[in-house]
């Protein structure tokens, strides 16, 4: 796949209006630790640390469309109650999202509530009435999508089995995407896929497909049949179906099952990775590429998306880097600073310790690894701080770095020892460490604590702070003086 056109069409993607109509919920996060089991039965005891909230089912989706830069006309239905008037809230706070929520007096708003301790969902309570929206909310929901597609590039229909999309909705969505020649993509539910009509894409996982189906969705030979199932009975022009690890296989009608592969990674919460990979797909397509691109972008996006906690977005700088490093499945380099406070935030729900170092790390030597691997051994996760190419610059002075930021995050990110990299462009680290208040502070060379940046915080907090001594004769330094004498 030409990772420069899948680039290019992230880039032409931005600021094409999408609109997405399905069910909208509001999905709770209740963190906490688990310490014992109660006496009165036997079930965990969980202490509350935190709570988030945030838009989810169609919500999210839209959520995702915003983040990799195009606008959103959501479009979804509510109740007259607390969590409606939350997730409204909420969604009024996302740039690029015009939420069309339709209030119905005697239907809760959809409300998911999910308790996590140590890294690990316990429970998920459900809040809902999944009946079908009354034909008032119907008309009214049809004529908020007509209106919203004549300037769109495509719809979604964001199907979670809650109600909202009746039969007049698909049809109504289709009609649409005729009348406007933009794509319709429809994300099922339930066995029927055939409710669906003639939309242009049909974005089943393999669960659902097999289901529908009766066949397994295991192996790509099982894929393929499956695939070659529903296009004989369906009238969808096409059917992706995302099989988790394993990556996503497409076919249309009359055409070819492909299949692109997944890669290994550690996952972190899958939550949401759905809601990501279609509005991933949809920016292939509403940008005008084909559907191979299409699903290459969403298997990147997805691949970024597990490895963030809760329902997490990805932005389209993160998909671009990942695509310019060759890393499909979203194995980015380094990681914004507030995608990372979120994250440091669930290492810490799961009682891990959170190192922490810093460099300019140009050229990796024996006495960066040295830090690197002492550093993980007294930590649970180990960030790296890294300076920018700027910040470079003024401390070594106007040759250096050798290597870019992204090279060097890149060769940081590969090592065992390292669980994230973030990048800074200030001279020192001091205000990342002020963000992340880390548990341990390591640093090489030879430095007092009294001299090293950041140490007070890490100590006002209770954490500790480790000197690694030098490696002799292994510098960034002495290595490009030696490289220049051998040259001359």
């Amino acid at each position: 796949m030409d990772t420069a056109a899948l680039i290019a069409l992230v880039r032409a993607a931005a600021g094409k209006r999408v609109v997405c109509v399905g069910d909208v919920m509001l999905d709770r996060f209740v963190y906490g630790h688990v310490a014992r089991i109660s006496p009165e039965a036997p079930v965990p005891i969980m202490r509350r640390t935190r709570e988030a909230a945030m838009p989810g089912g169609a919500g999210n989706v839209g959520r995702n469309l915003s983040t990799l830069g195009m606008r959103t006309s959501l479009i979804g239905v509510v109740g007259d109650d607390a969590e409606g008037r939350a997730l409204a809230e909420l969604l009024g706070q996302i740039d690029g999202v015009e939420s069309d929520l339709i209030v119905m007096r005697d239907r809760p708003t959809t409300l998911k509530t999910r308790f996590v301790a140590g890294g690990q969902q316990l429970l998920r309570v459900d809040a809902e009435d999944t009946k079908a929206i009354d034909l008032s909310t119907e008309a009214d929901l049809v004529v908020s999508l007509e209106d919203a597609a004549k300037d769109a590039s495509l719809i979604i229909l964001s199907d979670y089995a809650k109600g909202a999309v009746t039969p007049g909705v698909i049809e109504a969505a289709i009609a649409a995407g005729r009348a406007h020649g933009i794509p319709v993509i429809a994300d099922p539910k339930g066995l029927d896929f055939a409710r669906y009509g003639a939309v242009d894409v049909l974005k089943p996982n393999a669960v659902e497909l097999s289901q529908a189906m009766g066949l397994p969705v295991e192996t790509d030979r099982d894929a393929a049949e499956a695939l070659g199932q529903a296009l004989s009975i369906l009238p969808a022009k096409a059917i992706v179906v995302t099989r988790a690890a394993k990556g996503m296989s497409f076919a249309n009608q009359g055409g070819e099952v492909m299949h692109r592969s997944g890669e290994a990674r550690e996952v972190y919460d899958v939550s949401g990775a759905g809601d990501t990979s279609i509005a991933a797909l949809a920016l292939g397509l509403a940008a005008g590429g084909t559907m191979e691109e299409a699903v290459s972008l969403a298997i990147a996006a997805s691949g970024i998306a597990v490895g963030k906690s809760g329902t997490a977005t990805v932005a389209a700088s993160e998909l671009k880097q990942a695509l310019q490093m060759g890393m499909r499945n979203g194995g980015v380099s380094h990681v914004p600073l507030e995608t990372l406070k979120d994250q440091v935030e669930v290492w810490r729900d799961a009682q891990l310790t959170v190192g922490f170092t810093n460099g300019c790390f140009d050229i990796l030597h024996p006495g960066h690894l040295r830090v690197l691997e002492e550093a993980k051994a007294r930590c649970g996760r180990l960030v790296v701080g890294l300076n920018s190419d700027a910040s470079v610059k003024r401390l070594k002075g106007p040759t250096r770095p050798v290597n870019d930021e992204v090279s060097r995050a890149r060769v940081l990110s590969g090592l065992s020892a390292v669980d994230a990299v973030v990048v800074f462009d200030e001279d020192t680290p001091l205000a990342l460490i002020e963000a992340l208040q880390p548990d341990l502070l390591v640093k090489g060379g030879d430095y007092s604590i009294d001299s090293i940046v950041g140490a007070d915080v890490v100590l006002a907090r209770g954490g500790t702070v480790h000197i690694v001594p030098l490696v002799d004769g292994q510098s960034t330094t002495a290595a490009i003086a030696r490289a220049c004498a051998q040259a001359e």
